[in-house]
């Protein structure tokens, strides 16, 4: 994804102030060899790109006064009650070192588990995004986990994600839970209908 940016001399809270009425965006460019960079972006542009998924977990092209510097979206903060973009930050990546980024998880075959078909469970969703060390060329959209195969009562964990190459997961302690099958409390399964 491309984002167009332009550098900007005035800093403060005064000067933000006056580039938000604008309809611009401060933000931040760190990272890497080079200093800091200040910048201001379109808001709405900005705005809009936040509510896409790949916008957070992928490799973006930013261009700033026509020189182009591959960046990951870091942080951003947004108003209380306004639609309104306050600040991104944005850090710049080395082709050759490896980042450490959240990807989203995306679940999927979850309506032909045996969990849900034969024993009426319900598969919660303990997490929905993964952390994961990879370098920049080889960082997945997002990671799928299949729960084909969750029976009742049943978690899927980090381990037994499949992860694309050169992608490792960061599990922090023991092999963390990403989804789990549970039958609910006064539910009939198949089977015992069957009887």
């Amino acid at each position: 994804m491309k984002v167009i940016a332009f550098a900007r001399k005035e800093q403060g809270t005064g000067a933000s102030r006056r580039l938000r009425n604008a309809g611009q965006t401060p933000g931040i460019i760190y990272g890497g060899t080079e200093a800091p960079v200040a910048i201001s972006l379109d808001h709405n542009a900005l705005y809009h790109a936040l509510k896409k998924e790949v916008f957070h977990s992928s490799i973006l092209d930013l261009e700033v006064d026509g020189k182009v510097e591959k960046v990951l979206l870091r942080d951003f903060q947004v108003h209380a009650y306004k639609q309104l973009v306050l600040h991104a930050d944005f850090q710049r990546v080395d082709p050759n070192q490896k980042i450490h980024v959240k990807v989203p998880l995306h679940f999927i075959n979850a309506d032909v588990s045996p969990a849900v078909k034969l024993s009426a469970a319900v598969i919660s969703h303990v997490a929905v995004e993964l952390d994961v060390s990879c370098l920049p060329a080889d960082l997945p959209e997002f990671v799928e986990v299949d729960l084909s195969k969750l029976e009742a009562g049943q978690s899927v964990h980090v381990s037994q994600l499949v992860l694309p190459a050169g992608v490792t997961a960061v599990v922090h302690g023991d092999d963390a839970t990403v989804a789990i099958a549970t039958v609910p409390a006064g539910a009939v399964s198949a089977d015992a209908e069957a009887k």
